[in-house]
């Protein structure tokens, strides 16, 4: 190349640099119009806003709201926030100058938004303290601190062999009506007296079973320190896709005050879909099972944002509890798989065991807390361990049982050891047990106490040992 193309070549170059950061520079003028060319489910494609920026927000037609996602030179991809049905072709698109916020504050306690701030429940508007954007970044890692602080679910077998901490993302995961979302809200309602808020995000979800969930939280009286954000499944895909973000911003903002946060994601699969469709729409390029190639990010962008902060930066927690759905048991499809890389751990619910009774159903087996552990309660330490280990050995003793086979007394005896063990490990919805009375019971099981009760009179014989 001669020094003449050479110097051409930089001058094009800098003019492209010129005209980018002309173009994500702040305070940029919003009189631009632009004008809609193609509607889409959820979707719109627009030109003339050659100055728009990223996730901005604009407003189209009857003052419906779009949010910026694709930049290219012709054309920008919008997102709808909300029905498009009025839209036309040719109609003008209007620039805000900010980006899509989410108010925060005390008096989101107890409310019911969706994730633009606007109630759904009949106690009036939201009074917001702040705005917050929906999109933040995630906190630098020079303000986390290690996880040291138990979150207890009130559940036998999380809090004992599957621990998770404060500042931890632990997923939930399993078939449809496996009871995901049961062991959400146990842990919601096993967090009242605690100081713990908690947010229940639902995305995507029929409005009956929001409906329910709503209900409990606040026949239980668990709203009094609960947000609940709703997004259900006729709503636009851009709200659904919008939604976990916007519950995130209203965690962080209680997490910056030094306060304990849960947020539950239910669920993410859904996210994943209206993510799906939205990219297809705008004609990203599919991959695998037609997912965009960042699918990963979205998801890991969203729980990066959940830690523990160190007591210079507010000392508060932020706990993810994303729940998702596999099928037939596939724990390697491309969502499953994602999600269990990203996060620090995972619940697994069995069809299996949930088709036997065996409620809560979870796979010790296939589920695993790589964080909480170091925060566990010491007594727990002192029994997790035989406990998980006499559990499996009854598993594989019961399988090889199973043929017919004369077995001798020490292998008898392990069995009824372990049936008592999957029985003590049973435990009813809605019913959280406080921590010393979980260490007593599962320490009597482990000792053996209970290998002569019958099987049938060990919920008695539990209720016995938890009120002494």
């Amino acid at each position: 190349m001669s020094r003449k193309d050479l110097m051409g070549a930089l001058d094009d170059a800098d003019r492209c640099m010129r005209t980018t950061a002309d173009r994500y520079a702040p305070g940029v003028a919003t009189d631009e119009i632009g004008r809609i060319r193609f509607v889409g489910q959820g979707i719109v494609r627009a030109d003339g806003l050659g100055r728009v920026r990223a996730e901005e927000l604009v407003l189209m037609g009857a003052d419906v709201t779009g949010m910026v996602t694709d930049l290219l030179p012709d054309r920008v991809g919008i997102v709808l926030m909300e029905s498009g049905s009025g839209l036309r072709a040719g109609d003008e698109v209007r620039r805000t100058g900010r980006i899509l916020d989410v108010p925060v504050g005390e008096s989101l306690i107890g409310r019911v938004v969706d994730p633009m701030g606007r109630p759904l429940d009949d106690l009036g508007p939201v009074r917001e303290a702040d705005r917050w954007p929906a999109l933040r970044e995630a906190p630098p890692i020079l303000h986390r601190a290690p996880v040291e602080k138990p979150l207890q679910t009130g559940l036998k077998v999380v809090d004992a062999l599957i621990p998770i901490g404060f500042g931890q993302r632990e997923l939930i995961l399993g078939d449809r009506q496996t009871g995901k979302t049961s062991i959400a809200l146990d842990t919601i309602l096993n967090q009242k007296g605690r100081d713990v808020i908690c947010i229940y995000c639902a995305i995507g979800q029929r409005s009956s079973s929001v409906a329910r969930v709503i209900r409990e939280l606040r026949d239980r009286e668990a709203m009094a320190y609960t947000v609940a954000m709703v997004v259900e499944g006729g709503n636009a895909p851009g709200l659904q896709y919008i939604a976990p973000y916007a519950a995130t911003s209203v965690g962080e903002y209680f997490m910056a005050k030094g306060r304990d946060v849960i947020i539950v994601y239910d669920d993410l699969t859904r996210h994943a879909q209206a993510y799906r469709q939205l990219s297809l729409l705008l004609r990203r390029p599919p991959g695998r099972e037609a997912f965009p190639g960042d699918i990963f990010y979205i998801h890991s962008r969203l729980l990066e944002r959940s830690t523990h902060l160190k007591p210079e930066f507010g000392g508060g927690s932020l706990t993810a509890l994303p729940v998702i759905e596999t099928e037939a048991q596939n724990l390697s499809a491309y969502i499953p798989t994602n999600l269990i890389s990203i996060t620090d751990g995972q619940i697994y619910l069995s069809p299996d065991l949930f088709r036997k009774g065996m409620l809560p159903a979870v796979d010790v087996g296939k589920s695993v807390s790589r964080v909480g552990g170091r925060a566990q309660v010491r007594e727990y330490r002192k029994i997790a361990g035989e406990l998980r280990l006499s559990y499996s050995q009854f598993q594989e003793l019961e399988a090889f049982a199973r043929f017919g086979t004369r077995l001798d007394d020490r292998t008898r005896q392990t069995l009824e050891h372990g049936r008592r063990v999957r029985e003590i490990l049973k435990q009813d919805r809605f019913s959280p047990l406080s921590v010393e009375a979980q260490i007593a019971v599962l320490r009597a099981t482990v000792r053996g106490e209970l290998d002569e009760v019958p099987l049938e009179e060990i919920p008695a014989a539990e209720a016995v040992i938890s009120e002494q």
